[in-house]
């Protein structure tokens, strides 16, 4: 083992409301962590404008939530550092991982990944070309930038129903394109979806095909029942396409490690255990019911508890 290791109880990698949930239960039991984090802590909730089903923090957004869980784990006297995660790997011959990051490598008894998950594509012909210059998945980011104008949201699930009603505060219609005969999303949702007078509800619809010069220019979309398509032009840059189907897990660094279920997501006991001992996953990146900012904290909290317990460091107090 190089001198330049360093040794720890645990490493948490990803620093969302599961990863820091995590640190904070972490401090807790009073172990030697450090949670790495590679892009901005609090993850992609940071993204969310409007959270209103977080137990006691109505009104809020991902900002300022995730804001107080870091505030919070720093005040424990959490070690938390911006760094990419390279590799995990298990120690041959006896128990713990070693966990190479681009600044440092760590050799630790634990690992807990809360990785989260990313926004799936859709697949139609033009989404990468004009992924950024009217394709978007992220309704917070660039909402403001089609104040006044048409957009189009794909997906008929919680997120694409909720950020489609939150684009409605900017855009002057949105379409939102659901390729089965209902949506998925929360009564609740859908009902506010109904009665918003901005939203047309398109069902049995795909999108195949977006295209333009610089800018979108023209979309095509399938009747998924008659497989009929049609293409609807509007002038260049007028138009935006927000994308909304799903995310894929942000597994890569425990593959072959874990068990995996058909979408790639990590299977998990409810201990939060892999098949893997001393190897943990919370948050978007495990199978479960329900992927929600609470669950994500609710799964940090267990993940580190169950690390404690298996270092023999329960929880304190």
């Amino acid at each position: 083992m190089s001198d330049s290791t360093s040794k720890k109880d645990l490493v948490i990698i990803g620093g969302g409301p599961a990863g820091l949930s995590a640190t904070i239960y972490a401090q807790r039991s009073l172990l030697d962590a450090v949670t790495l984090e590679r892009e901005a802590l609090g993850g992609q909730v940071i993204l969310t404008s409007e959270i209103d089903n977080y137990p006691g923090m109505p009104h809020t957004d991902g900002f300022s939530l995730t804001d107080a869980m870091h505030n919070q784990a720093l005040d424990l006297g959490a070690h938390i550092e911006m760094d990419v995660v390279e590799s995990i790997e298990r120690l041959d011959g006896s128990e713990g991982f070693i966990v190479r990051a681009m600044g440092s490598t760590y050799a630790s008894k634990t690992v807990i990944l809360a990785a989260g998950a990313q926004p799936r594509k859709a697949g139609f012909e033009g989404e990468d070309r004009f992924s950024g210059r009217g394709v978007s998945y992220c309704a917070t980011c660039d909402g403001m930038f089609y104040r006044g104008k048409q957009v189009f949201v794909i997906g008929g699930g919680n997120s694409a129903a909720e950020e489609a009603l939150f684009l409605t505060r900017f855009a002057s219609k949105v379409v939102l394109i659901v390729r089965k005969d209902h949506l998925r999303a929360q009564a609740a949702i859908a009902e506010e979806l109904e009665r918003n007078e901005k939203v047309e509800i398109r069902y049995l619809t795909s999108v195949t095909a977006v295209d333009g010069e610089e800018l979108l220019g023209s979309i095509t979309l399938r009747n998924n029942e008659t497989g009929e398509l049609h293409t609807e032009s509007y002038p260049e840059g007028s138009f935006g396409v927000f994308v909304f189907v799903g995310r894929n897990p942000e597994t890569q660094l425990v593959q072959g490690l874990v068990e995996t279920d058909e979408n790639g997501y990590v299977l998990t006991n409810d201990r939060m255990e892999t098949s893997t001992p001393g190897l943990y996953v919370a948050g978007d990146a495990r199978s479960k019911p329900l992927r929600q900012i609470i669950t994500a904290a609710s799964d940090g909290a267990i993940a580190a508890t169950s690390a404690a317990s298996y270092l023999g460091r329960p929880l304190e107090g």
